[in-house]
């Protein structure tokens, strides 16, 4: 019996110290199924989320080694136009061409001495293979270069070649989208560059003065006084915070004084007399204007600012700068009145000045602006496309509506007189900001068209010292011109 009983305890043992290993065994495999399923689920949220910015990413040095592998993707205009591509010689050099050169500097960007425009944004895809990840190793090991996916952008070659020859040799820049959909139809900036000439010039270019800068997107990152297209906002706070907003009336003299705060002259002192709200709009009455700023909750007027993105992300996919808003419940009457005109501190891109116009124009909803419709992979198949994306609902149908009368007024009756009997209905808003001592202006429009079934939202902005054209409003025509086939 006691034999027995040693040998079921040695059994005992065996048997225990086998479960341990088993258990122990259990456990590394589970360690090693847990290490793999979070390397798995890495790699889908890299390849998901992560994997554009860092290849986007200009600090990424091992993109300039991929580049080696790779004949980078065309970049086409709407129409199938090539606005980049790549040309590679007997030896496998590649050259990176630009055939439309200066035209589409700023939007296409380059792709030599570093990467800007379309070429930063979109290097991701213009770097990818239609193909698999086996395919690829299969490439990388024969030495075969491979050929990233094509990206076609919503620009119209036809509407940047007028904003282009519009703008001539004047500084600022001109953008226009759909209002309905989001798409940016053109992009112009200037002054401007060759990106054929990146490869010898770049150095060059940036010992430019930052007011001659080329590099300068104007259109996203130029950040101006809006003067008085910010009216736009000022009567849209007027009307939020007044229902019989349409039995307002106003008696210009020219100036105003109130009490507490500076005198604000109309432009050049001009006595408007009986105004009602459309009449002081259309007019840019700043004694209007800066009458209705003071009599405002500062509170609600701050947050309808804040609703319209200022001081914050406008949510776009490309490069450009924030606009400001200093305004606070605190500011003394002074900075109230000059807010509410646009002048103070108060400042903004075109891009953002556009979104605001198409909002109204898309009938109180801001849509998010983009530039690329879709990729394309070299075997022809869509990688991905893109659509319109909302960004919010900034005011309602009925106050898009009120102050579309009040910008069609401005080109039928107003300061909008490049329009008075154009071939469509247009809604705009002009507008002189003062700069510097107060002696300058850079000259502004906005607006959209046809103003009761918009097609196309526009803004234009001319720097201080512009020549051989009257106000940006003309420059937007000739954009209009092209875009109506007039």
């Amino acid at each position: 019996m006691e034999k027995k009983s040693k040998k079921k305890d040695k059994k005992d043992i065996l048997n225990s110290k086998k479960g341990l290993r088993n258990k122990e065994t259990n456990i590394i495999s589970y360690c090693f199924m847990s290490i793999f399923a979070i390397i798995m689920v890495y790699l889908v949220i890299f390849n998901e989320f992560l994997a554009k910015d860092i290849l986007n990413n200009p600090y990424n040095s091992l993109v300039d080694t991929q580049e080696d592998n790779v004949i980078r993707g065309d970049i086409l205009a709407s129409d199938g136009t090539v606005l980049a591509t790549t040309q590679v010689d007997s030896e496998g050099n590649q050259t990176r061409v630009y055939p439309l050169g200066s035209v589409f500097s700023h939007v296409v960007g380059f792709n030599n001495n570093g990467r800007s425009g379309l070429e930063l944004s979109e290097n991701y895809y213009l770097l990818s293979k239609a193909d698999n990840v086996l395919s690829q190793i299969s490439d990388d090991i024969d030495g075969e270069m491979y050929e990233g996916d094509d990206v076609y952008t919503t620009l119209s070659v036809t509407l940047q070649k007028a904003a282009y020859e519009a703008l001539g040799t004047n500084k600022g820049a001109v953008i226009a989208m759909d209002p309905t959909t989001g798409k940016i139809l053109c992009m112009v900036s200037y002054p401007s560059y060759d990106p054929n000439d990146a490869v010898d010039d770049y150095s060059t270019w940036l010992t430019y003065d930052s007011d001659d800068s080329v590099l300068l997107n104007r259109a996203t990152q130029g950040l101006y006084p809006p003067g008085s297209t910010f009216k736009i906002l000022t009567l849209l706070a007027y009307m939020e915070q007044n229902s019989d907003y349409e039995d307002f009336t106003f008696n210009c003299s020219g100036s105003v004084s109130i009490s507490g705060g500076t005198k604000i002259n109309c432009a050049s002192n001009t006595v408007h007399g009986y105004e009602t709200l459309v009449t002081a709009f259309a007019n840019s009455c700043n004694s209007a204007f800066a009458t209705i700023g003071v009599s405002l909750t500062r509170a609600e007027y701050i947050s309808l600012v804040s609703r319209f993105l200022f001081n914050q992300s406008l949510g776009v996919d490309f490069t450009y700068n924030e606009s400001s808003f200093s305004l606070t419940t605190d500011s003394s009457i002074s900075a109230v009145e000059e807010t509410a005109i646009g002048q103070g501190q108060t400042m903004i891109s075109p891009l953002h000045n556009l979104m605001i116009a198409s909002s109204v124009a898309n009938d109180g909803v801001m849509l998010k602006p983009y530039l690329v419709d879709k990729v394309v992979d070299s075997n022809g198949n869509t990688v991905i496309s893109y659509d319109s994306e909302e960004l919010g609902i900034m005011m309602s149908e009925k106050q898009a509506e009120y102050i579309t009368t009040c910008m069609k007024q401005v080109c039928k009756t107003g300061t909008g007189s490049a329009f008075r009997n154009y071939g469509v209905s247009v809604a705009g808003k002009t507008g002189s900001a003062q700069y510097g001592d107060g002696s300058n202006y850079h000259s502004w429009f906005v607006g959209f068209a046809p103003a009761d079934n918009p097609k196309i939202a526009i803004c234009v902005i001319l720097e201080g010292g512009f020549t051989g054209v009257s106000s940006a409003q003309y420059v937007a025509r000739d954009v209009l011109d092209a875009y109506f086939g007039y």
